[in-house]
């Protein structure tokens, strides 16, 4: 089974794509889809242009997508979950098997504790994979953690 995560933003969006075997994890792909757009309506246009091209080259059966936990800045929160309606939306309609994970959650599934940092969380997808730590943007670790997450969360689905 091939799980996208996603750790979405309206300007920044990380993608990390694992594969699961049995209870063996690999990471496929990574990357970071960043909008340079002002207006609101353009960052959203050019979001679901490029997480189309994420979808059709990556193939995900299941894609895991970070839920909006909390926000200080009203403005920024509602540009998130504008953002999050546009992903949602486009991996629904490509029938792809959705599931939505909150911050604890994630950081609780990879980590052991639902309240660790964003290091912490880097160092245990690097130890989850068994692959050598390499410097990555927080939203792309923290979207290859969200996969990691469904992976252990969605152990019935194949």
């Amino acid at each position: 089974m091939r799980i996208l995560g996603v750790d979405p933003g309206s300007s920044r969006c990380g993608y990390g794509l694992i594969e699961k075997n049995g209870s063996k994890l690999t990471l496929i792909d990574y990357g970071l889809i960043e909008v340079k757009e002002k207006d609101i309506n353009h960052k959203l246009t050019f979001l679901a242009h490029d997480y189309k091209k994420v979808l059709k080259e990556l193939k995900p059966d299941l894609v895991a997508i970070e839920k909006i936990f909390f926000s200080r800045n009203v403005k920024t929160a509602i540009e998130v979950a504008q953002a999050r309606g546009v992903l949602i939306y486009l991996s629904l309609k490509q029938n792809i098997i959705l599931t939505e994970h909150n911050p604890q959650e994630v950081k609780l599934s990879v980590t052991g504790y639902g309240l660790s940092d964003k290091k912490a969380v880097a160092r245990m997808v690097f130890s989850i994979l068994q692959i050598p730590p390499v410097k990555l943007i927080d939203d792309v670790t923290d979207a290859i953690a969200i996969s990691i997450t469904a992976a252990n969360l969605t152990r019935n689905i194949s």
